[in-house]
């Protein structure tokens, strides 16, 4: 512990990972259920409205269609959307024991804050701990069935809620979502630094909001510039895993609930990278 340091608030600082006293960056197996999951990605964002939550429900909607078994965890506690995405207002039951995920139309497995309140618009208004509580609540006390991935929506920035989900669960990497803007550098890097901090792998970024094609003339624009993610992801060291286009269609399956049947074939590269990893 540095001269410097806090005792009070040891291990729940960002920087506490680079302390030889903390051993709170390491992952605390002790302090999580074992579930029958083999691998769990969080998908990131250094800030909010870059697309994250529909990047998270079309990695998982892919995924799903490729046969394979799919959770997601809408950790975005103040601000969750997976239900509105996937179509599911229904309530999580329990069987006594343990809650029981919510199912969508073609088989993943979901929990979310929203599907515990009485009205999807009421606010949540807790404070850190509770915030926590709740996400180690999604993993020790949901009855998951055994799963080939689990994709984590996380909420932007770098927070409580991330610091308890790269504390605590067994992330096996995280991807970050980006946009064109030349802003995203610095904003990139903060996530990315975060999680190295925590010893967590960060497998690369996604730039969405990429380009729009037009559906007239077949041009193709970029209404934010051409991106620098590129040149972020090169000076950072890691993999551009794909470019998602601005497409009405796809928003208007996301607004209506019907995100799996969403067909982008630009996020199949990063699905594959992902899967490479597995």
């Amino acid at each position: 512990m540095s001269s410097s340091c806090e005792p009070e608030k040891c291990g729940t600082m960002p920087e506490c990972a680079g302390c030889a006293s903390n051993k709170s960056g390491q992952k605390k197996e002790s302090a999580i259920a074992a579930q029958p999951i083999k691998k769990v990605f969080a998908v990131v964002s250094g800030k909010g409205g870059v697309g994250k939550s529909s990047v998270t429900a079309l990695l998982a909607s892919l995924a799903r269609r490729r046969a394979l078994s799919v959770g997601v965890m809408d950790a975005d506690i103040t601000g969750p959307s997976m239900p509105r995405m996937f179509g599911l207002k229904e309530t999580l039951k329990g069987d006594g024991e343990k809650m029981i995920p919510a199912s969508t139309i073609t088989g993943i497995e979901l929990v979310s804050v929203n599907l515990l309140l009485e009205s999807e618009d009421t606010p949540v208004i807790w404070r850190g701990p509770i915030l926590a509580g709740v996400i180690q609540q999604f993993w020790n006390d949901v009855r998951w069935s055994p799963l080939d991935v689990m994709f984590i929506d996380m909420p932007p920035g770098t927070g409580d809620v991330p610091l308890t989900v790269f504390q605590s669960l067994p992330v096996d990497g995280i991807i970050v979502v980006t946009t064109p803007q030349d802003l995203v550098g610095m904003i990139v890097k903060k996530a990315v630094h975060m999680a190295e901090m925590m010893n967590v792998p960060v497998l690369g970024l996604i730039e969405n909001m990429s380009f729009m094609d037009c559906p007239d003339c077949g041009k193709r624009h970029y209404p934010f510039g051409k991106g620098k993610t590129e040149e972020t992801a090169k000076e950072l060291g890691l993999p551009l895993l794909a470019t998602l286009p601005i497409n009405p269609k796809t928003a208007d399956f996301s607004d209506t609930g019907r995100i799996e049947l969403a067909e982008v074939p630009e996020i199949e590269p990063a699905l594959d990278a992902l899967l490479g990893k597995a």
